[in-house]
């Protein structure tokens, strides 16, 4: 082996820091990242929605190699305003509408900075006490079963339907892997597919059952009894749901039922939204993400599972250096046991320290904004007949398309558009929305997929439907 070699005049280490966690330098240098971040915020409407760099953009500005000594702060801010922020896309924008809410606030901000300063690594309890004790006490959800923070939904329905595959081969025999059949709509969310994929489940084995605008695209118990019945009729083993509450069909069958409410669970704080996980009591684990719609920073997924024993059998390890009193003990809680990571982060305490600082009445309220919002959106999308609803709003998600030809005789059922889809040409419609959806985009001025932000307000709202309707004009007059 060769042997390294310095360069006299680089090993001078007068200038390096000694003590990385200096209090007075940390104050200083602390305060000058709020301050960065309070006026990012102050001026957030100026900036484009949609970054509009070029893929590996940041390649010509920055060097190739870390650098050797030191940089100051103030370059490295000065870098960022120059460099970083031109390639963001600004999810905490009020005219960010695309994929789901990232509700970006004061108190999440300032809950997050509590768990990164303490910096804890909390893979059992012995590791930090409190971090766990925390997290053990129940803030979104009651009754028996067992809850805990996992990074996001993916993590979630990995370690769920890993715990499910145990327990049905336990069952069935192991040889019987390749007949385990998952359910889904057409309208899931491909993380169960990607989750069944790593657990090992044959791919032909994911059902994703059609929906219909007759059932507003929840997956109807007639539809999921029939493809289940032609399973077992083939010897294939059905054994896992991810579905809205489904749990009198899935009772039938031994199917375990995972409920994804990543993004409206949020919502079912509100007593007028309660209804909409009737059943629940039924399922074998429900999730939602508090930071989407409930005003905690990324990353932090509430799972709550009807059977912690069985998690914990299905994914748990007990090396030697985990091993304490309290643990031996039975009388406490290791999160490693219930995660794919060993360690655990301290996201109890940002999700906390939203709760405390908001309250129940707050959080209700900032909800139900965003709710009056989409629906005022909603509105307006109705009254102009060259567009049209898709599907039902039920919470802050407007679904709605532009037609190649206005709808006179557009017709609303159950809050939906109702004609003929077969005299649509619908590749057309299709190509037509998507130029509509990259023409609005690209102009920077919104960003559109579907959501509500958390500072976006009525005036973000109405400014988004004349940019819509602005690009259509255009559009259309080609089609």
């Amino acid at each position: 082996m060769g042997s390294l070699t310095f360069d006299k005049d680089q090993e001078d280490n007068s200038h390096f820091v000694t003590n990385p966690l200096d209090p007075k330098e940390f104050r200083r240098q602390g305060q000058m990242i709020i301050d960065f971040i309070a006026d990012y915020y102050k001026n957030i409407e100026r900036y484009q929605v949609v970054s509009q760099v070029e893929p590996n953009f940041l390649r010509k500005f920055l060097p190739e190699s870390a650098p050797y000594s030191p940089e100051s702060i103030e370059t490295i801010l000065q870098d960022v305003q120059k460099y970083i922020i031109s390639g963001i896309t600004h999810w905490q924008s009020p005219n960010y509408f695309a994929y789901f809410p990232s509700s970006g606030n004061i108190a999440g901000f300032l809950g997050e900075m509590l768990s990164t300063g303490f910096n804890v690594v909390g893979f059992n309890w012995m590791s930090s006490p409190a971090a766990t004790e925390l997290e053990c006490i129940s803030f979104l959800f009651s009754g028996n079963g067992g809850s805990v923070l996992q990074g996001t939904t993916c993590e979630a329905i990995l370690c769920t339907l890993t715990a499910a595959t145990d327990q049905m081969l336990s069952q069935v025999g192991r040889e019987k892997m390749e007949k385990l059949v998952v359910y889904g709509s057409d309208q899931t969310h491909s993380a169960i597919q990607k989750a069944a994929k790593i657990v090992g489940i044959n791919p032909m084995n994911f059902r994703a059952v059609k929906t219909t605008n007759t059932t507003s695209f929840g997956l109807c118990p007639k539809s999921l009894r029939d493809v289940v019945q032609a399973d077992l009729q083939a010897g294939l083993v059905p054994f896992f749901l991810c579905a809205r509450p489904l749990c009198e069909v899935a009772k039938d069958y031994s199917i375990r039922v995972y409920v994804d409410a990543a993004y409206a669970g949020s919502a079912c704080i509100c007593p007028e939204f309660r209804h909409f996980i009737d059943g629940i009591e039924g399922a074998n684990s429900f999730t939602l993400n508090a930071h989407k719609w409930f005003f905690t920073t990324l990353d932090c997924c509430c799972l709550w599972v009807k059977d912690p024993s069985a998690l914990i059998k299905s994914i748990s390890t007990n090396p030697a250096y985990s091993r304490n009193k309290a643990a031996d003990s039975k009388q406490v809680v290791d999160y490693k046991d219930c995660q794919i990571t060993l360690s655990q982060r301290f996201r109890a305490m940002k999700l906390w320290v939203v709760l405390r600082s908001y309250g129940m009445a707050n959080l209700r309220c900032f909800l139900r904004s965003n709710v009056k919002m989409a629906k005022l959106f909603e509105e307006l999308v109705m009254l102009d007949n060259r567009f049209e609803v898709m599907a039902p709003r039920k919470f802050a998600l407007v679904c709605f398309r532009v037609l190649p030809k206005p709808n006179v005789k557009k017709l609303y059922e159950n809050g939906v558009a109702n004609h003929d889809e077969k005299a649509l040409d619908l590749e057309r419609v299709n190509e037509l929305n998507q130029k509509l959806s990259d023409s609005i985009n690209k102009s920077g001025h919104v960003y559109v997929s579907y959501c509500v932000a958390t500072q976006t307000e009525e005036r973000h709202v109405i400014m988004a439907w004349k940019v819509v309707q602005e690009h259509a004009d255009a559009l259309l007059s080609r089609y």
